[in-house]
């Protein structure tokens, strides 16, 4: 896990400023490479390999690369071939760097790279497959600037502190902003499994490919090659030297996650967040807590307690505003920064979680509920998509439901559509929309603040395309808590009852009802109410009387202002 970071100009003052701002991303070493086309700079955080062997940029007599990942099949395509490549380091960059140089393929990794041509001065912009790694572009005078985070660019690209209306507008409408579009501007993403080429001297886009796991429905289920798939995408994992830490929500996807671990290492750091004061109203806040204790020492973890409080809140709001660069519908956003402070505080480097587990394999109410919708079309997909949710708040009126439609269906590759089988068609669209902008953003944005590198073994190409392939009939029952039954059935008698049978709870903390509770806390939030910033007019206190709206309007509001956002 690194950062990257490039312009399409001789530039090295402002990619060393670029690298300094993302410091957090590489404390084990940063190098800058230019020519009078073009400069890249990165930031090293070392995991396969020692710092001195993984130094980038990597260049060549054909290229430059920058980096940011991990390559997970790194010992197949060694084997594969070891005819025609023979390594001089542990450094997968090494491996990819062949691979890019003499048009290889077959890589099942995270990443988000740059790989500069010299000779046809080419620059290639990747992303991996789930969009598991982030990467942002704009379009400048110079040409084009790119990086690992936004904060770094801000500056070099004109009106970005202005919010991009289309960008506004989806995420008021569907709850995350999955489009191409940031909230910044003029400040764009790669898409997950997308590769844009760009033209150095022509100042412009040639092309553009994206590949993304598709919903085959035509493979079957076996319980036994499950739980093989299972422990063989956790094992592939696992690469590197540097010590691991899980994200134990007490939910089945990390638990089956660290019942696979504990196989593999000789022991296994387990962390989980316990509410004080807990709130129990609907569903018990420390339900998930609960249930992960009781397994860390059923199975003999090293498990920590994160204790998460009003003070936490308070004490973590303004950075994790800033850290996350982005503002998302979720009130646990200053539990996330604490908790990978406190994994980072216990000496790890290498996160993993269950993410995307729910998404494979009909883990949701919501997929079992579709059985009665008709979806007929890769449009009708994305409508109903649009409106899984009510819609909070209203950040402007001049973006309209079918002019975000429209961009959407501009942007979602129809190869996730499989009109046989259109709740795997959801489960497909979901992957690379709601897991990438929430679950992937946050944890890279956190686990790198503190120099972790996060992982999520549910979301290896080689995993995805195993649960793609098994049809959503299989996945979801006739009951409606008949949900993930591949790994409620492939897990039976190994994973305890307690974990097969529990019923689903959110890993989140209970802001509204502290809120309502913590006269403190009431006040700390009302400061940013009741300062002056671009969306004082579109979010008032008439959204803060709403407890359904309430956190994300001093959430929104605070962004502003930490941002100096315009409109």
């Amino acid at each position: 896990m690194c950062g990257i970071y490039g312009i399409t100009a001789r530039d090295p003052e402002f990619i060393q400023s670029y690298i300094n701002k993302c410091s957090h991303r590489g404390p084990d070493g940063s190098d800058i490479w230019f020519d009078d086309n073009i400069t890249l700079g990165h930031n090293l955080l070392s995991i396969t390999s020692q710092p001195a062997l993984g130094k980038q940029p990597w260049h060549t007599e054909t290229g430059v690369l920058i980096y940011n990942g991990e390559i997970f099949n790194y010992d197949d395509l060694k084997e594969r071939f070891s005819n025609q490549w023979r390594p001089q380091t542990t450094c997968d960059t090494e491996l990819l760097v062949w691979m890019l140089s003499n048009n290889k393929e077959g890589i099942d990794s995270m990443h988000a790279y740059a790989w500069y041509d010299k000779s046809s001065k080419r620059l290639h912009l990747s992303r991996d497959h789930a969009g598991i790694k982030p990467l942002y572009y704009a379009e400048i005078p110079e040409g084009l600037v790119f990086g690992s985070e936004i904060k770094g660019m801000i500056d070099k690209v004109p009106g970005s502190r202005c919010i991009d209306e289309m960008a506004a507008a989806t995420m008021s409408y569907c709850g995350i902003n999955p489009g191409r579009n940031t909230l910044f501007k003029n400040i764009k993403k790669v898409m997950p499994g997308e590769t844009l080429v760009y033209d150095v001297t022509g100042k412009k886009f040639i092309n553009k490919q994206q590949q993304v796991i598709t919903p085959t429905s035509s493979g079957k289920f076996d319980a036994e090659e499950f739980r093989a798939m299972a422990h063989q995408t956790v094992k592939m994992s696992t690469i590197g030297i540097r010590k691991i830490g899980v994200f134990l929500s007490g939910g089945l996807d990390s638990t089956l996650v660290a019942y696979e671990l504990n196989k593999i290492l000789d022991e296994v750091n387990s962390f989980t967040n316990i509410m004080n004061p807990n709130v129990i109203i609907g569903e018990d806040h420390n339900d998930d807590a609960i249930h992960a204790k009781r397994m860390a020492q059923d199975f003999g973890f090293n498990h920590k307690e994160i204790e998460i409080t009003p003070e936490t809140v308070k004490s973590c709001w303004d950075q994790s505003m800033i850290t996350m660069e982005q503002p998302v519908y979720n009130m646990s956003i200053p539990m996330y920064y604490k908790t990978n402070n406190e994994l980072s505080n216990n000496g790890i480097v290498v996160t993993m979680a269950g993410d995307m587990g729910d998404e494979l394999l009909g883990g949701y109410p919501k997929y079992w509920k579709l059985r009665n919708e008709k979806i007929s079309s890769h449009k009708d997909l994305i409508w109903k998509w649009m409106h899984r949710i009510k819609r909070p708040i209203q950040l402007t009126n001049r973006v309209n439901a079918q002019d975000i439609l429209s961009e959407l269906c501009a942007t979602i590759p129809e190869s996730i559509w499989n009109p046989l089988d259109p709740i795997n068609s959801y489960m497909a669209l979901d992957c690379i929309t709601q897991v990438p902008e929430e679950f992937f953003s946050r944890n890279d944005k956190f686990g790198m603040q503190f120099g972790m590198e996060g992982r999520f073994p549910l979301a290896t190409k080689f995993f995805m395309k195993y649960c793609m392939d098994i049809p959503s009939n299989v996945k979801i029952g006739e009951n409606k808590s008949d949900t993930k039954m591949p790994t409620k059935i492939a897990y039976e008698n190994k994973l305890p009852d307690y974990i097969i049978n529990k019923m689903k709870t959110g890993w989140t903390v209970p802001l509204i009802y502290w809120l309502g509770d913590n006269k403190d806390l009431q006040s700390f939030a009302m400061q940013y109410m009741n300062n002056d910033d671009c969306l004082k007019k579109q979010i008032s206190m008439d959204n803060w009387n709403n407890k359904k709206t309430r956190v994300i309007s001093w959430m929104m509001r605070s962004w502003a202002q930490q941002y100096r956002m315009t409109i």
